[in-house]
């Protein structure tokens, strides 16, 4: 059997993301898409293309839906997915707040359907495996997490560039970060903030958000997120007696190629990957009720709150 994926909206990273990975996936197959434009829905290759995203919700054949519209819209369009009986895989971050992110979430159960943050970082076999690292114990206990995501906009006319859409660079490139606290911490993230600077820019959103954090009293943080500092992307947790960290591949957003992974003194190699396949192919299994991973809710959550949390501090630095 295939789940029956229906896509809301074909920008970018549906068509050059998605769109591939639920044709290469087992166990998926891409029914449908509707967006603001037919045409560049039927370049994604669907069975079918509605014309509305309301039309692709009544499509009794639709199983699940992926939704990549921008962030303002996701509560509205997951709300109406889910109570459509539709299962949801929603592009990241979930909701604007912790509160968006939660109601989503009350309703995924309420309706009896899964809902899945398509953080689809989480789902790379380095990433797990750095995850499996530090929770072994093979560096010690974990002390300090340095990561950083930046890049120098060309953006314009863009949703991530207007804060009533919930544009700016922490919730568009901070949410792996927080991502990355959460998983090393077993979802249990008690975040207190110890330093904080932001730049903003003229359309009013977070150009940069540089951001130092103590987790559960013991573990510190740096994450630094920018749409204005050169390309640069980290992962480094450091332990009591070792250190882990990505080498060759960007740490958060590898795609199709191979890469590798620093443990202490040695190089661990990884063959090509396509992390969008592994999060079609687990979540669809799951559906199925099938075994799978999936991002906990709980996790998505807590990133929520802790973007809450740093998007709403005065800054100190």
């Amino acid at each position: 059997m295939s789940v029956n994926w229906g896509f809301l909206g074909a920008g970018f990273v549906a068509s050059r993301g998605l769109a591939p990975a639920v044709h290469a996936a087992e166990g998926a197959h891409l029914y449908a898409v509707a967006s603001r434009d037919k045409e560049r829905s039927a370049t994604l290759a669907p069975e079918r293309v509605h014309a509305t995203y309301d039309a692709l919700l009544a499509d009794e054949r639709v199983d699940a839906v992926y939704i990549s519209l921008s962030n303002s819209q996701h509560l509205e369009w997951v709300t109406k997915s889910l109570e459509a009986g539709k299962h949801v895989l929603c592009e990241k971050p979930l909701g604007l707040n912790a509160s968006e992110t939660e109601a989503m979430f009350d309703c995924a159960s309420r309706n009896g359907q899964l809902l899945v943050e398509a953080v689809w970082g989480r789902w790379h076999p380095r990433f797990a495996r750095m995850v499996e690292i530090a929770n072994s114990g093979a560096i010690g206990n974990v002390q300090h997490i340095e990561t950083a995501f930046t890049f120098t906009s060309e953006m314009t006319d863009n949703y991530r560039l207007n804060p009533s859409m919930g544009g700016g660079a922490l919730l568009d490139v901070g949410c792996y970060q927080a991502h990355t606290w959460v998983a090393l911490t077993d979802g249990e993230s008690d975040v207190a903030i110890t330093e904080l600077s932001r730049i903003v820019g003229p359309t009013g959103i977070d150009l940069t958000t540089d951001v130092s954090v103590r987790i559960n009293n013991s573990v510190t943080a740096h994450a630094v997120s920018s749409f204005a500092l050169p390309s640069q992307q980290q992962f480094i947790v450091q332990g009591s007696h070792g250190q882990i960290q990505t080498e060759t591949g960007e740490s958060f957003t590898t795609w199709n190629e191979a890469c590798s992974l620093r443990v202490n003194d040695s190089v661990e190699e990884f063959a090509t990957a396509n992390a969008f396949v592994e999060m079609v192919e687990n979540v669809s299994r799951v559906i199925e009720g099938r075994e799978g991973w999936i991002v906990p809710s709980t996790d998505s959550i807590r990133v929520a709150q802790i973007l809450d949390n740093i998007a709403t501090h005065t800054s100190m630095s």
